[in-house]
């Protein structure tokens, strides 16, 4: 490949990277059955710890299905699940609940047995290694329904203990699953804010670096000010 084609290819990419944004007010239109397989063809093929592919997605369109969610969601939270009023749409808890579907991302931890000894036998390296590869595929979803122009959002409270059991029960999941996360992806209903950036030249160090090298306890505290 020549060089020019690389530079273009990565340009597209990072293109790509800076348009995934999470969206927290979606537009309740329905999105085609492809796209929802083109997510998670995508996540298939992210790497993973042994090649294990850990992933199992569940994918939740049934109306009365998604709204037990949002409610099991919204009670793990403890926050109402009604229609947010009086928040930004950035901050809004439940801005999630009118995407027309929800992928949930699960984890075999049976897998464990074919892991490497020093994996299998240290109980930190396993879950690392687990944790990291869901991580992957998770990441893979967002950035191929943002390649769709579609929009998403992460919402981590389906791995709560207040949310967990309750939703393996509602999907009918094997109780030893280990839940991940769940993504909301549809059409986005709001434009996203401008996204914060630290400078690149804060946060890369080369070869042998100091405690000077990095941020002060203040700046930390700055940045987060600032959001």
């Amino acid at each position: 490949m020549l060089r020019e084609e690389i530079a273009m290819n990565y340009e597209n990419f990072l293109e790509l990277v800076k348009k995934r944004r999470s969206i927290r007010r979606f537009k309740p239109d329905p999105i085609p059955d492809e796209y929802v397989d083109r997510i998670i063809e995508a996540a298939r093929w992210a790497p993973s710890g042994f090649n294990s592919q850990p992933w199992e997605f569940v994918v939740v369109k049934k109306h009365e299905l998604k709204e037990s969610l949002v409610n099991i969601i919204s009670e793990a939270r403890g926050t109402p699940s009604g229609p947010p009023t009086g928040m930004p749409a950035h901050r809004t808890p439940t801005g999630y609940a009118n995407a027309p579907v929800f992928i949930i991302l699960f984890g075999d931890p049976r897998v464990r047995e074919w892991a490497p000894p020093p994996v299998k036998s240290s109980d930190e390296r396993w879950m690392s290694v687990f944790t990291s590869s869901l991580a992957l595929a998770f990441q893979y979803m967002h950035m191929a329904a943002t390649s769709l122009g579609l929009g998403s959002q992460w919402v981590s409270t389906v791995n709560h203990p207040k949310a967990d059991a309750r939703i393996k029960e509602l999907l009918g999941i094997p109780i030893f699953m280990e839940i991940y996360d769940m993504m909301a992806v549809g059409y986005p209903a709001i434009e996203p804010r401008e996204k914060q950036m630290r400078a690149r030249e804060d946060m890369v160090h080369y070869d042998d670096c100091g405690e000077d090298d990095f941020r002060t306890d203040e700046a930390v505290k700055d940045y987060f000010s600032k959001k």
